[in-house]
């Protein structure tokens, strides 16, 4: 069968862009990379078969600016393109332009983002389909003081939330009446700052809560499913820092009845493409919808290593008006996967940790999958995510997938900048987390001491060769790179062609 596009456009960086780009190639389709000139000699940019440049290192100036990016799709003859997550890939307004220029959206209806991209008009439609959702208000705070009365109503603690965004922007644990109406006046301004949007609404408080996200593809023939779910609970500030498929916490009855929910909440925005619907877990396996993520997720590696479901290659098919490869009763979980987020920050302070990479090894062996976005050539730059890679581990049971993991970490090498490689050790080490009984509360309780782990005392002596090396493969880079432009604005470098 041949592919459903020839070009397509990845518009995102890093280890997203990477990541599409290798089932493009699965499928016989040619990925076309964006960057900015901070990333001009990014790995995305060498993997792709053509690279147009988008302006300058602001992602706001760049990997932002709708125009440009359609323009690089034009320029390089792409059909579709892609949005990774981040950057432009909720902007109902830019899906929009990409199907007026002519180009395939490759992901959900323009409208269905804008239904779940606001987290009030979302909790109205889902709870209209039948969806539990937390008790809280339906409409923004207008007033104050009537808030802070239906919060007495409702019971405190209570969450204070933006109706726009995510990440935690926004977002204030209110404990009593008396710090209630300043939470709000903070949230509205930590909205409008991050979102344009001052608009919050109140909801109640589920104590000591479980973050588990369902998984769903919908195709135009019809058919939802469900890819099992993910636990999410080891967060900071509401940042997500090690995900597992399937979760240790909820009950077989619990993890079908929220696949369930989860596609009937899709069906009711007329989703098409993969996202994922998103719930609070309580500890009497009460759930309830908290959002629904209108694009693919960083950690969905883990529900792929278990499930045996390349997700790209299913939005790929979706997009092109094909039926999805998967049915509800096709989807067996075979063991156990985890994920490990490693960014370029401070274990201790978490303070980022931009610079060159000089030293670099990743794990190999037996279940261990690493998408990384970053090579020994490679800068991380102060302006982007600080992610360099995701480890991923899989296990025929939970306790060898986190063996695993701890194997993978102390394989793992990232030299001239600092990770967050040992704060992973550390949560795998949690009590807590070895029991499968955490919450999102685990990250705020101390952690175990670190320790050095095995096989650290090589960063050393690996630092110094390291070093020399990356040297001398930069300079070979350079010269490869240093080519003349032909006439038709192409320039070649080494596998790459790109557009200047």
């Amino acid at each position: 069968m041949s592919p459903p596009f020839e070009r397509v456009l990845v518009a995102n960086r890093g280890e997203i862009a990477i990541r599409v780009m290798r089932t493009l190639r699965d499928l016989g389709i040619s990925p076309i990379a964006i960057y900015s000139e901070a990333d001009r000699h990014a790995l995305h940019v060498r993997m792709a078969d053509a690279a147009v440049c988008v302006g300058p290192e602001a992602s706001s100036k760049s990997y932002l600016v709708m125009d440009a990016v359609l323009d690089a799709a034009r320029r390089s003859g792409a059909q579709a393109i892609h949005p990774g997550y981040g950057f432009l890939s909720e902007n109902a307004t830019f899906a929009r332009k990409v199907a007026e220029a002519g180009l395939t959206w490759i992901g959900p209806p323009p409208k269905a983002i804008e239904v779940m991209g606001d987290k009030l008009t979302a909790r109205r439609t889902v709870e209209a389909a039948g969806v539990p959702v937390v008790p809280g208000l339906s409409e923004p705070v207008t007033d104050p003081q009537a808030a802070l009365a239906f919060a007495e109503k409702i019971g405190f603690p209570v969450m204070v939330k933006a109706s726009a965004g995510g990440g935690g922007k926004g977002m204030r644990l209110v404990k009593g009446p008396a710090e209630f109406v300043g939470a709000v006046d903070a949230a509205r301004r930590e909205a409008a700052g991050a979102f344009g949007d001052d608009a919050v609404y109140v909801e109640k408080f589920i104590v000591e809560p479980h973050h588990v996200e369902i998984q769903v593809l919908c195709d135009d023939h019809g058919n939802a499913v469900w890819v099992g779910e993910r636990e999410c609970s080891a967060q900071r500030r509401h940042q997500k820092v090690v995900e597992e498929c399937p979760s240790p916490f909820i009950t077989q009855a619990t993890r079908e009845a929220m696949g369930e929910v989860a596609v009937a909440a899709a069906r009711a925005c007329d989703y098409r493409g993969a996202g994922t619907v998103e719930f609070l877990v309580g500890g009497d396996q009460g759930f309830y919808f908290l959002e629904m993520n209108t694009r693919l997720q960083v950690e969905h590696p883990v529900t792929e290593m278990v499930y045996g479901v390349d997700l790209v290659e299913e939005q790929i098919k979706i997009a092109a008006g094909q039926p999805m490869g998967v049915r509800q009763e096709t989807l067996i979980p075979r063991g156990h996967a985890l994920e490990c987020r490693l960014y370029a920050e401070d274990p201790e302070t978490f303070l980022p940790s931009p610079g060159r990479i000089t030293g670099l090894e990743w794990p190999t062996g037996p279940g261990v999958r690493v998408d990384a976005g970053v090579d020994v050539h490679s800068t991380v730059p102060m302006s982007y995510d600080p992610m360099v890679a995701k480890l991923c581990t899989w296990g025929s049971d939970r306790a060898q997938a986190i063996r695993r993991m701890h194997r993978a970490l102390d394989e793992t090498r990232v030299l001239g900048i600092t990770t967050n490689r040992a704060l992973h050790h550390r949560i795998l080490r949690h009590p807590d987390f070895i029991a499968g009984r955490y919450d999102t509360g685990l990250l705020a309780t101390p952690l175990p001491a670190a320790r050095k782990a095995d096989g650290e005392w090589r960063d050393t002596l690996l630092a110094a060769a390291a070093i020399a090396r990356h040297e001398a493969e930069v300079a070979k880079q350079r010269q490869r790179d240093v080519q003349p432009a032909t006439a038709s604005g192409w320039r070649i470098a080494g596998r790459n062609r790109g557009l200047k």
